[in-house]
């Protein structure tokens, strides 16, 4: 373990040495994905980012439980506390279950996480799967007094809870300009204040995802003193904030090292995240808060909700208007690395064919490290490169600088089998080590095969032709979704419908 690894801590706004509390134990909690939709380019980037987090703790002995959520319900459109479930929506688009959309695009998620050599984390709670502790944890905020009841939904009283703490101290807001520039929505008049937040939300009729819960909300009291309750049976669902809170402490105990994220959560969010615990306990929950920056296009945010989005099997296959190729999923995850994590990053075809070349140059000198031959005497100091390339991994994960320092590596490696550089069999040992330490254990790069990117460029084509097919079908288009079917029919290619989308094999 390295105690000089430091991170930017965006609670302090500044960077800190990582001390975990029960060392060498880390609990690292990171939000998942919404899964109703494929995984685009913005999904990859926290993804990457915290899983180089995860390879680095474990490369410094440290024995990590990382922990990363898959919202399956409660998080509704427009990230608000009215309208529609997204899971829902999408699972009434396509007649189906919301359970087949969850598990459906759980699949997709995991096999381009797969590609792009992410690890698993080591639990992937759903949120649906701990509707028992949301219940629970609203209970006791109810009993410490900052929730109140309307129209069977439990809202978090923000006013009432920043007079005893801060609200805001995560992303900045101060609570007068929220109360001075938050609109109230359709809806949403029953909120003692717009900036309030949903707990606990009582369903609509039509709304199908749904659970029974009790809650007692002290109200004031009778003549007699004793205590007044308003009652609520609530059949709902659990606001969007709590399952992260829930889960988190669950897994990980109270308190616990690091949760992290994307830019876009820190509010309301994680904002609303850290106001529930303390709330809750008294005391704040989390102790390093760490967010990634935004992937943009033509200088905006990727994302659904924008509709500028790309998916990764977007990427993959080259079938975009955007794109002039298709990128494999390594050019993706070392075009995510060659940035800094809190850097925005702009996508551009440009960017990803020059992380293109920069990675065939970085992985190919590897077949060219294995022959080198060693000698009596060394030129080069080893010890100077890995210095360099951990005091950048260990400044807040500065990959672009370690990838930098990798490249002259590169020169290196390259001169010795010039013979302008020498190195010693020890040396050149250390440098093997070095090398594939950092590009493949620690990066999490991986060599790509012609052979590989060709069955997988097939399965991809394959896998898009199906996912035109299918929106042919949801929009009832039979002509086009059957003569699809049948032009791969005759390919060798069987296609068979399930609930949840489609299955083929090449025969």
């Amino acid at each position: 373990m390295d105690s000089s690894f430091v991170i930017y801590n965006t609670l302090s706004r500044s960077k800190e040495v990582f001390q975990p509390l029960h060392a060498p134990h880390v609990g690292l909690y990171v939000c998942g994905p919404t899964v109703y939709g494929d995984p685009h380019l913005g999904h990859a980037r926290p993804a990457i980012t915290f899983d180089l987090l995860f390879r680095y703790l474990s490369f410094l002995n440290y024995k990590v439980r990382y922990v990363r959520n898959i919202t399956d319900v409660g998080h509704l459109v427009n990230d608000a506390d009215e309208g529609e479930d997204k899971i829902e929506k999408k699972a009434r688009l396509d007649d189906i279950e919301p359970m087949e959309v969850v598990q459906y695009y759980t699949n997709r998620y995991h096999k381009f996480m797969d590609k792009l050599n992410v690890l698993s984390p080591s639990i992937e709670p759903h949120a649906s799967g701990h509707i028992i502790e949301q219940i629970e944890l609203v209970k006791t905020i109810i009993k410490h007094g900052f929730a109140y009841g309307a129209n069977g939904s439990v809202y978090f009283d923000v006013k009432k809870y920043n007079e005893q703490y801060t609200y805001g101290k995560l992303s900045g807001r101060v609570l007068e300009d929220l109360q001075a520039n938050t609109r109230t929505l359709d809806g949403q008049d029953e909120k003692r204040n717009s900036f309030d937040f949903a707990l606990w939300k009582k369903a609509n009729p039509g709304h199908i995802m749904r659970w029974k819960a009790r809650f007692s909300i002290p109200v004031g009291r009778y003549e007699n003193g004793k205590i007044k309750y308003q009652r609520i049976n609530s059949d709902g669902f659990p606001g969007w904030h709590l399952e992260c809170s829930a889960m988190s402490t669950k897994y990980l105990g109270n308190p616990f090292d690091i949760h992290g994220g994307g830019m876009d959560l820190m509010f309301p969010h994680h904002e609303c995240e850290i106001a529930q615990n303390v709330a809750a306990e008294g005391h704040e929950a989390v102790r390093y808060w760490i967010h990634n920056n935004m992937i943009t296009i033509d200088g905006q945010k990727m994302g659904k909700s924008l509709g500028n989005f790309i998916t990764l099997e977007e990427f993959f296959t080259g079938m975009h208007k955007s794109l002039t190729q298709a990128y494999s999923p390594m050019t993706i995850r070392f075009f995510i690395l060659q940035a800094h994590y809190r850097s925005t990053l702009d996508f551009s075809n440009e960017a990803l064919q020059a992380a293109e070349k920069g990675l065939q140059r970085l992985l190919k000198v590897g077949e060219t490290l294995n022959k080198l031959k060693p000698t009596d005497k060394s030129t080069v100091n080893i010890g100077k490169i890995e210095k360099a390339c951990f005091d950048a991994l260990n400044d807040d994960l500065n990959s672009p600088v370690a990838i930098s320092v990798l490249f002259e590596t590169v020169r290196v490696i390259n001169c010795v089998n010039e013979n302008k550089e020498t190195l010693t069999n020890a040396d050149l040992d250390r440098l093997k080590v070095f090398y594939n330490t950092v590009v493949y254990d620690i990066l999490g790069l991986q060599q790509e095969s012609a052979e590989t990117g060709n069955n997988e460029l097939t399965n991809n084509l394959i896998d898009f032709i199906l996912q035109l097919r299918q929106n042919a079908k949801i929009n009832k288009d039979f002509d086009t979704s059957d003569n699809i079917r049948d032009a791969l029919s005759k390919m060798g290619i069987t296609v068979k419908d399930t609930k949840g989308g489609f299955e083929w094999e090449i025969n």
